[in-house]
């Protein structure tokens, strides 16, 4: 009687596919846990993808961040943090092609990158030793996932089987056949979906913890004192009834944003202090209360960034409420030699204020409150720079948690370590908003409109022309100070075609825009703006 031979199973390997994409969700897990650790910690800014985010932005040189800005706008920070996610997705597919035969390889690379994601959070200002947990829990649960994953995608082939091997495989005894298709698709999918899911739970937690903490930081139930030097009121005119044009006041939802912060600082204000220290005869600390206590000064006063292009959107204005920073620093007695206010955020970020313009007269505030309510977090709560006249990046530190008088000679800032000026006033400025680029427009009488700026010097005159032709003084609102924009406006008789309509604005110390166009580096761009229509 011939003994029968031993059943034998054939396991054809799992697909690339499959690898790769159990890959991702290790990773994915791995990401999750590590937001959730960072937030279970009360430091968010240590998860892995918003930290290896910010090592991108300050290694980023100054020309990408301003095509980031010009390409996006506000939207470049989330571009960055999809970009960075894609990068990850694809090492991660990677590291699961190569699981199945290379494991130990697979673990190495996982381990490597969250050794670089822990290197970053360290490297954060404001960093504690600590801020290396969330990569290090979130490594655990990857290797851990791909493991786990491991016993499914590893291919056999040709060897005997034992009663084990068959029910393992879902396999009755039965004559001798191949089982093809590899691991079982079924269990794979059982697995990836839990491990999806985890990764899906622990970074939505991760979420939810960030935001209660951040909505218990913000300053929206403060009572705001009345300032002990109010604003004038807005002068009749200052607004233009124009359909299409903005508004003098811009709403705190809709000001600008630009900044190097991934996530925004979230500081209790009763935790807040602001230390004054350097070339000073008496070091100040302050706390908020300590603001609230002092009398405040309100006042009008359009920002802008040096980011904007000629024509762009980056700029406001708001209503500030704040300290009196000029008598601040007097107060904190500034010693000889002092030239520069070197103040640093919350989040570890710098700029460099020249102390000449501050000290000038011009009302540079330590502004706690924005259109009559406490600064929205976006925008510094729960205090920050409003220097007028001077490009955001030099003078309107958000958070600010420093004042440093120092020397230009001696220390720098972040944008000044990266190419751009050390002075930095803003330049006479002005744009069409009515009629819109491109616009098709019926032929008659057409009001152009828009808004010029030139703070601390002032608006005195805007001028328009068409089609290269004689340029034609606009009329203008009523002005509301020299540190606030000015809108203005003009009717043009449009006859069919294409046109093209410029403007260009002189302040009041008699300087013209200049017609060439100049890039915002190193100290903020030039030229006349200009608008392309079709009269039909």
């Amino acid at each position: 009687m011939t003994a029968e031979k031993p059943a034998r199973i054939v396991v054809a390997p799992v697909s690339t596919l499959v690898s790769a994409a159990l890959g991702v969700v290790a990773a994915a897990l791995a990401l999750g846990v590590a937001e959730l650790a960072a937030a279970l910690m009360g430091r968010p800014e240590a998860g892995p993808l918003l930290a290896l985010g910010s090592v991108f932005i300050d290694l980023s040189p100054a020309w990408l961040k301003d095509l980031a800005i010009r390409t996006f706008g506000a939207q470049d920070k989330l571009v960055l943090l999809l970009a960075l996610a894609a990068v990850i997705a694809v090492a991660s597919a990677a590291i699961g092609t190569a699981a199945p035969r290379r494991p130990l390889l697979a673990i190495a690379v996982l381990v490597a990158l969250a050794a670089v994601a822990g290197a970053a959070a360290l490297s954060r200002p404001g960093a504690y030793p600590v801020d290396v947990l969330p990569a290090a829990v979130g490594a655990a649960c990857g290797t851990f996932a791909l493991l786990y994953a491991r016993r499914q995608l590893r291919p056999r082939s040709g060897g005997r089987i034992t009663l084990g091997d068959l029910a393992r495989h879902g396999v009755t005894a039965q004559p001798p056949a191949p089982v093809g298709g590899g691991a079982d698709r079924r269990s794979l999918l059982t697995r990836g979906a839990a491990m999806l899911g985890v990764a899906v739970l622990s970074g939505g937690a991760g979420q939810v913890i960030t935001l209660a903490r951040q909505a218990s930081a913000d300053g929206r139930a403060l009572v705001l004192p009345r300032p002990a030097d109010p604003a004038r009121p807005l002068p009749a005119g200052v607004v233009l009834d124009v359909p299409g044009l903005g508004p003098f006041t811009t709403p705190n939802d809709a000001f600008y944003r630009v900044d190097t912060a991934l996530i925004v600082p979230r500081v209790p204000h009763q935790e807040w202090t602001l230390r004054v220290h350097g070339l000073v005869d008496r070091p100040v600390e302050l706390t908020f209360a300590d603001l609230l206590a002092r009398p405040l000064t309100e006042r009008d006063i359009t920002l802008t960034c040096v980011s904007n292009e000629v024509g762009g959107p980056y700029a406001g204005h708001a209503r500030w409420l704040g300290v009196n920073l000029a008598a601040l620093l007097r107060e904190a007695g500034i010693q000889a030699g002092a030239d520069q206010i070197l103040s640093r955020s919350a989040d570890g970020w710098t700029a460099s204020t020249a102390l000449e313009p501050v000290l000038d007269g011009r009302d540079a505030l330590l502004a706690i409150a924005m259109n009559g309510r406490p600064l929205p977090p976006a925008h510094g709560f729960p205090a920050r720079m409003i220097v007028p006249g001077l490009y955001g990046y030099v003078s309107a530190t958000k958070w600010v948690t420093e004042l440093k008088l120092t020397r230009f000679a001696d220390e720098r800032a972040y944008w000044t370590e990266r190419g751009w000026a050390e002075q930095a006033p803003i330049k006479t400025a002005s744009r069409i908003e009515v009629p819109k680029p491109f616009a098709e427009i019926p032929a008659g009488p057409v009001t152009v409109a828009g808004t010029a700026w030139a703070q601390h010097r002032g608006v005195a005159a805007v001028e328009v022309r068409v089609d290269g032709g004689p340029w034609r003084q606009a009329d203008l609102a009523a002005s509301a100070g020299p540190d606030t924009w000015r809108q203005w406006r003009t009717t043009w008789q449009a006859i069919p075609g294409q046109h093209r309509l410029e403007v260009r604005a002189t302040d009041a110390t008699g300087h013209t825009q200049p017609a060439e166009r100049v890039p915002p580096i190193p100290d903020g761009a030039t030229g006349w703006h200009t608008v392309l229509v079709t009269v039909t």
